[in-house]
């Protein structure tokens, strides 16, 4: 094995505690899942889906932050190594969900961005938090961040689209696109908006025939 594969291998191994972290988090989003599907009869999270980063892409990300390319700075300065992404039908199971990880006594929340609240200005809307799991190793416990972002499927389906086109034009987005980008974001808004109105107003039918039986 000669220095590089070395240095791969302790990277790879180094990262196995955020695949530990990836478990702990999809087991409590699984379990808070089915729980709230019990209780309310409705299921916030549509899809759950994780990811580890290669180590090649988290030096990417070093070296475009102008940092030294070691495992530490990738420990300290790189917190989306490990990554959740939940999409849910309706806005305010983002919302409900984001709650429901706080209740957590043993998840940490060190960052929120509410792009939902305050879209980025070429319309993409997600709601992202950083936050801390404890991993109970053998010898020791490890507490790890994981990036976790929470979208409608609508938002996802549009932040995909966006995130083709970023690579297809190596990051230079033509302006028409741009322009198509943003309305179709807000058309996206639109929809979201029109289902979570349509949804209420079944559950006011719902309410109504309880009531009257």
């Amino acid at each position: 094995m000669n220095l590089l594969e070395k240095e791969f291998h302790e990277w790879k191994n180094e990262f196995l505690v955020y695949k530990f972290a990836l478990d702990e988090i999809n087991t409590k989003l699984n379990i808070l899942s089915e729980e709230f599907e019990f209780i309310h009869n409705h299921n916030p999270m549509e899809h759950i889906k994780s990811r580890l980063k290669e180590p090649n892409s988290v030096i990417k990300k070093l070296k475009r932050k102008g940092l030294d390319v070691t495992i530490q700075n990738a420990k300290s300065y790189v917190h989306d190594i490990a990554g959740v992404r939940v999409t849910c039908s309706f806005v305010a199971d983002i919302y409900r969900i984001h709650a429901m990880l706080c209740q957590q006594d043993d998840i940490h929340v060190i960052k929120v961005k509410d792009y939902i609240a305050n879209p980025k200005p070429n319309g993409y809307r997600s709601f992202h938090l950083i936050i801390q799991v404890p991993v109970f190793l053998a010898n020791r416990t490890v507490n790890v961040p994981v990036e976790i972002q929470i979208r409608t499927i609508a938002m996802d389906t549009w932040a995909s689209l966006e995130h083709k086109i970023y690579y297809k034009f190596e990051q230079e987005i033509p302006e028409e696109f741009l322009i198509e980008l943003k309305q179709a974001a807000d058309t996206v808004q639109a929809l979201d908006d029109k289902m979570a109105y349509i949804h209420q107003e079944v559950e006011k039918v719902k309410d109504k025939s309880k009531l009257s039986v």
